[in-house]
């Protein structure tokens, strides 16, 4: 009744770490759970590695330099710390927030080593839980739709690419293909012939927004196989050669797709705690001249290989795919026996690393990793009275690109709110709903100033509109793109 009165509460605290101040603020956590004696030496001396190279990193960073980059006191840390201590359990969820930095598997590492101190893995009630953007990620990934790995989370080598050739009874090749920042890279300098995309917006979910139109504009043949258009699709191809020379226009094929609901033998959709549920094909009319999206990949496929071989790329309905999946994959046995709906399977059972053993690790240990703190894009922090913040881009009411409301009902504030603390706001002379200006060397956009309990000396925009101040820069080890910049404010 409480809650479907005045609502439901979000947390019952909260620490606001300053954008970027991640690892610093989990690394002052630490060094109090160290000072405390907080620590499950157990667990950490059987199950962990690198425990004492972290150790002595922490204890060497000073509260000082904590303090500046997590953009809290270390009383606040220390109170963490202190609740942390207290509990028996604790589950560790973190998503975008923490991945698209420069240093995103820096802040997951952060993470990590927080949790390993206390012990919090392979049992029951405990854990570190990963959310995905959205539906169909996870899956998407484990059954190779990346470029590093195969179906299965199989590294991409030799070996995988010998085994995985004999499943199928054709050559696989054994590199790794490119990551979607790379493949625009190439299509910007004109190296691809064909970008086929399957899903996603480029032009509005990645940074420079003006620069990826023009790296889609190059490619001769561009392939958009979706459910929805989106204004990726609408790119203008390569003009005729206006020298008269051989070369004709480029080309855009729009390919539609139908939903996991809609095609035949169903889908299937990956849940947070690996639970790989069965979505029944859903009877009804179906849209014009859409087709399953394994029904386009395999008929393209079946084309490649020519008549004497198509048979390879043929099956009847999404079941065989399922029992496909199940005999290449180990990770996904029992996919292959869902049929009606409600039915699923867990991947990995209901503890992965259980007690503590992480069977994919050298010797079945945890790692921990002893973290520096990152530097912020200039590497250095803003002075108080500087025009300069540090800008993070957030979300409304929507799902991916697609803005559902110009209103976002959490915050209250409209697309073209720009959140700024209050402090920071009188500094510069700004009130509520002024407009101002926000620079960065990719570009420039125009807001209303919004007070908000946002960190000092950093800002938060809506994304997409935003993305136009976002410069391509990529965490070096996930290749993810950074959605923080930093800005210069003026007002208008």
């Amino acid at each position: 009744v409480k809650s479907a009165l005045f609502g439901t509460r979000l947390a019952d605290d909260f620490y606001p770490v300053k954008v970027g101040g991640d690892v610093a603020f989990l690394n002052g956590v630490l060094k109090n759970l160290i000072a405390r004696d907080a620590l499950d030496h157990a667990f950490i001396a059987a199950h962990t590695s690198g425990w004492e190279e972290l150790r002595a990193t922490v204890e060497r960073q000073r509260w000082e330099e904590l303090e500046r980059s997590a953009g809290v006191n270390r009383e606040v840390m220390q109170r963490f710390a202190a609740e942390y201590a207290a509990a028996k359990n604790a589950v560790f969820i973190w998503s975008m927030g923490l991945t698209q930095h420069v240093f995103g598997v820096q802040n997951v590492q952060a993470v990590v080593n927080v949790a390993l101190a206390r012990g919090m893995l392979g049992r029951s009630n405990a854990g570190l839980v990963p959310i995905r953007g959205h539906s169909g990620v996870q899956g998407a990934a484990e059954c190779g739709s990346v470029p590093n790995v195969f179906p299965g989370n199989a590294p991409v080598n030799a070996e995988n690419a010998r085994r995985f050739s004999e499943f199928w009874g054709r050559p696989i090749p054994e590199w790794p293909g490119m990551s979607a920042p790379e493949m625009l890279e190439a299509a910007e300098q004109g190296a691809l012939d064909v970008f086929y995309i399957a899903g996603g917006n480029f032009l509005e979910t990645m940074p420079e927004p003006a620069r990826i139109n023009a790296a889609l504009s190059r490619v001769p043949c561009r392939i958009h196989q979706d459910l929805f258009l989106n204004s990726s699709m609408f790119v203008d191809p390569p003009a005729a050669d206006a020298n008269g020379g051989e070369d004709g226009g480029g080309v855009v094929i729009l390919l539609p797709a139908q939903t996991r609901y809609e095609q035949p033998g169903g889908g299937t959709l990956t849940s947070t705690e690996r639970r790989i549920r069965l979505s029944p094909k859903i009877r009804g009319p179906r849209v014009g001249e859409a087709r399953a999206e394994y029904e386009i990949f395999l008929q393209i496929a079946a084309e490649a290989l020519g008549p004497e071989e198509a048979h390879l790329a043929r099956v009847t309905d999404a079941s065989e795919l399922r029992a496909e999946m199940e005999r290449t994959m180990p990770l996904y046995q029992g996919i292959g026996e869902l049929h009606a709906e409600g039915e699923s399977v867990q991947y990995g059972g209901a503890l992965l690393c259980a007690g503590g053993v992480c069977a994919n690790l050298p010797g079945g240990r945890a790692r921990f990793t002893a973290l520096e703190l990152p530097r912020l894009h200039s590497g250095e922090e803003a002075a108080d009275g500087d025009a300069f913040f540090y800008l993070t881009t957030r979300r409304g009411k929507q799902f991916n690109s697609m803005v559902w409301a110009d209103t976002d009902p959490l915050t209250g504030s409209r697309r073209e709110d720009i959140l700024i603390a209050a402090q920071d706001a009188a500094q510069l002379g700004v009130e509520d709903g002024a407009r101002i200006r926000l620079t960065s060397p990719a570009g420039s956009m125009e807001g209303r100033a919004k007070i908000a309990p946002v960190a000092r000396g950093t800002l938060q925009a809506h994304w997409p509109e935003a993305n136009v101040l976002l410069t391509m820069r990529l965490d070096p080890a996930s290749h993810e793109p950074d959605y923080n910049v930093r800005v210069r404010v003026e007002r208008i």
